[in-house]
Formats: C-alpha cells, structure tokens, sequence
C-alpha cells in the first residue's frame, strides 16, 4: 500500500517516526510538502523564517533523492490537497508528524476529517518534542506553570529514547504525481538580504548535523558559563534546526552526552531543551497566549503608544549599545545571542513600557528561528505577565548588563562599529565618556551614535507606577 508522508516542520530523514513507520509497513513511499500559510492563521511564517525554509525544502528534496525518492510540493489547504493527492496515486494511507501549536492542531483536525471521508487512513506522530505536552502533568492532573517541577517531572520519566537512523533506501511509486517548482511557493525576498544569513547558517539536515556535531566537540563543556557570553561561540546555534525539525530534540540530547567529559555539562544544555518542551507544553494547554498575557491583570497594564522609539529599538538606534548591538545581530543575521535577547525585551516592554506583543511581532518576522511556543512563553517571561515570569519589578539595567555579559565591548564593537574605538570602559555608556575619549574615537553623540532615547532610572520608576496601578 502506497503511504503519503505529510512533511511538516519533520524536516529530515533521521529519528522521523513518521518516516521510518511508513517505510517499516511496506509500499511505496510518497513525501509531500504543502505549502499552506491559511492553515497557520495569524502565524503564518515571517520573511526571515520563508528564507530558511526555502533552503531546507531544497536540502530535504535532495536529500529525498538521494534515498531514491522526490519530494512533492503543493500549495492549499492541507485538507483539500491530501485527499486529492491520496486519490491521484491510490495512497492508501497517511502518516505526519504532530504540531502543538492552536492553528497546526486545527489543521490537523480538518485532515483528519477529509481523510476519513476519502477513505484514507491516517496515523499522526511524535517527533518534535522529548515529551509530549499531554503527557506530563501536576499531581492534580492539571498543567504546569513553572517550568522547575515541569522539568521534574519530565526527568521523572526517564530520559528520552535514544534517536533512529534515517532509512537508507525509500521504496519509489511506479510514477510520480506532478509537483510545484520550490521557486514558484515565492519563498525568497525579491531583494536578497540574507547574506549574513547564509554565512552564519546552513539550514537543511545536514547542516544541522554538522552544527550539532560541532557543539557536542567544541563547546558543550563550555556552555554553562559561555552561553552568558554575547561575543563568544558558546551556545548551540540549534534553535533554527530544531524549528524546522531538521534536527529533532532527540538529536541534540544524545549529541551533548556523546562529547561531554562532565555529563553536569550536558545537563545543563538538556534543560535548555527542556525549557523549549516547557514552551511548547504552555502553548498547548493555553493556546490563547500568542496574544493575551497568561496572567490575567496584566490586560489592564497603560502602556504607552510610541512608534518614534518602537522604531529606534526595531533599527537599533536606541543609544544603548548592548541593546543596539542586540537588535542589529538579529536584522543583520536574521538570529540573536539568547542574552541579548533577554536584554533588548527587558527594555522594550520595561524602559520604554511597550507592549511586549509588539516585540514578538518583530522577532517573528526577523528571526530565522522564530518560533510560536518559544516567542510567546520568552517575551511573556520578560514582560512579567506569562508563566514562571520574572517578575515585572526585575528591570534589566543595559549598562550593567553590558559590562557584567560584555565586559571588553566585543560583542558591541562588532554590532555597533560606531563606537568600536570607544575604550571598553565607555563603550556601554559613551554618554558618560569624557570628551576627549568621545573624540579620539570619533564618536560624536547625537550624530554618529544616538544620544539615549530614555533615561533608565527615570524609566524603570515610569515601569513601576505601572505595575503599582494593576
């Protein structure tokens, strides 16, 4: 019986439980690719995210071929094109991998009752996460809100099993449906921005591969005090590649222990992995919060309503470096370091009090990782608002920030080269830098390197009054 694997964000050819389940019944296998951004509703992809995609289609198809087989492309409603594709090759039966966002789960919904009604029989799997979002629970049976007994109990059921090979050889149909040209899903910019992109990244599986390689031998020892680091090479770089499903979660876990001479070191990067599961699992259970705050008073917070320094912010022109050199990162490389991420949120919703939902608009458009589940539980977590929160009142100072997590401004000098002849002691508040430093390093405030668009201290008391009121 000929099977039709439903690509989805399952990327790859290894530890796809999708996959490897038709291979395993017999047949022939059919993978199909629908490009379908109706079926994400709000959340279709951002233009940063098409890119990638783009990329990673083209490495899976020839991938696909390379294991004797071709990836089909349509465009539609997933539940209109699978049926009509099952009835063009006889396909007998479908097999996907499952998604948890609220729009992936309704799609999956209105496959399931097309096929039904076609006669198709269906089997969807888990391959995106270590632990399934239904699975883990309080004792009272209800979702966790904290991500510390979240990860508990997730270690209570054991470490995930170990991952699968790809299959070497798929079984090929007699003939072949017809199929979209990749180019023609209109995928990639009309400009082409992506250069920074393509020099930092390699989506596609194997590209993954690689990357997580590298880090289990480079830096998994490492990563507990280096992932701190803006300007080192001391995180894993795998967030894209676990999106898009390049890489499954399974992957990364064995990756670290394989290389770690101290498995505390693993462990440390086994919860980061975690706290993506923990995403994921809040989004499931509270599929409302890509818009509304998970703590309910928060609705009520004034914010206040700036395009002039929501714009400074988006361009990196805010006068704080560390916060510049953060948002630059991310338009220029289409990715940012995890602390800076934390840094130019704190001060997005906290020190120019706008709504944190504007922030995850932008990183949703400009991330090559953006991700529903992780954008929402981390830009709720910095506002104060979402689930194991930092708590409102925890404003992040930019300046200490940047000497504690920059303390030689090379993170800064390579974002913001303005001020890259700044000395290291003024280069996250060159306000404060004499005059004559200011003019050695050709650095003219309010000209070549904005003045500070807010005043922090006067801000976070701003951020506090706010709080107060609700």
């Amino acid at each position: 019986m000929t099977t039709l694997v439903w690509f989805r964000r399952d990327l790859r050819l290894a530890d796809n439980p999708a996959l490897s389940a038709a291979v395993a019944r017999g047949g022939a296998v059919i993978p199909i690719y629908v490009w379908a951004p109706e079926d994400d509703g709000h959340w279709s992809p951002g233009a940063a995210s098409r890119w990638w995609l783009h990329h990673s289609l083209a490495s899976l198809d020839r991938a696909l071929g390379d294991s004797g087989v071709r990836l089909i492309i349509r465009r539609g409603r997933a539940s209109e094109i699978l049926p009509r594709l099952a009835r063009e090759t006889g396909a007998g039966q479908l097999f996907w991998s499952r998604l948890y966002e609220p729009a992936a789960i309704e799609a999956e919904g209105r496959v399931e009752v097309a096929a039904r009604a076609a006669g198709l029989a269906t089997r969807s799997f888990a391959g995106a996460l270590l632990y399934e979002p239904g699975a883990v629970q309080t004792a009272e049976g209800r979702p966790f809100q904290v991500f510390t007994p979240f990860w508990r109990a997730c270690s209570a059921m054991g470490p995930p099993p170990p991952p699968a090979a790809a299959p070497r050889l798929l079984p090929a149909p007699a003939a072949w449906p017809p199929s979209l040209s990749l180019d023609s899903l209109g995928l990639l910019p009309s400009i082409d921005w992506a250069s920074e992109i393509r020099a930092s990244f390699t989506p596609g599986e194997e590209g993954a591969l690689t990357r997580a390689q590298e880090f289990a031998w480079d830096a998994v020892d490492g990563y507990a005090r280096a992932r701190d680091r803006p300007a080192e090479s001391g995180v894993s770089r795998l967030s894209p590649h676990l999106h898009f499903g390049e890489l499954s979660p399974r992957q990364a876990w064995y990756a670290a222990t394989s290389q770690a001479a101290d498995p505390a070191a693993a462990e440390v990067f086994q919860r980061e992995l975690g706290w993506r599961d923990f995403a994921h699992h809040l989004l499931y259970h509270f599929p409302r919060t890509p818009a509304e705050p998970l703590r309910p008073r928060f609705r009520d917070l004034a914010w206040a309503d700036s395009p002039g320094a929501l714009r400074a912010w988006r361009r990196g022109q805010t006068g704080y470096p560390l916060v510049d050199a953060g948002m630059r990162q991310l338009w220029r490389t289409g990715w940012m370091h995890n602390r800076a991420r934390m840094i130019v949120a704190s001060f997005l919703v906290k020190d120019l009090l706008l709504p944190w939902q504007q922030g995850a608009a932008w990183f949703w458009d400009t991330l090559v990782d953006a991700d529903l589940a992780n954008n929402t539980l981390n830009w709720q977590w910095s506002a104060g608002c979402g689930a194991d929160a930092a708590p409102f009142f925890r404003i992040f100072n930019p300046v200490i920030q940047g000497k504690k997590l920059d303390p030689d401004g090379d993170y800064v000098r390579r974002y913001v080269p303005e001020l890259r002849k700044l000395p290291a002691r003024w280069i996250h508040e060159p306000w404060r830098a004499p005059r004559e430093a200011l003019a050695e390093a050709s650095v003219e405030l309010g000209v070549t390197y904005p003045e500070p668009i807010v005043e922090h201290t006067w801000a976070r008391h701003r951020a506090l009054d706010a709080f107060a009121r609700i």
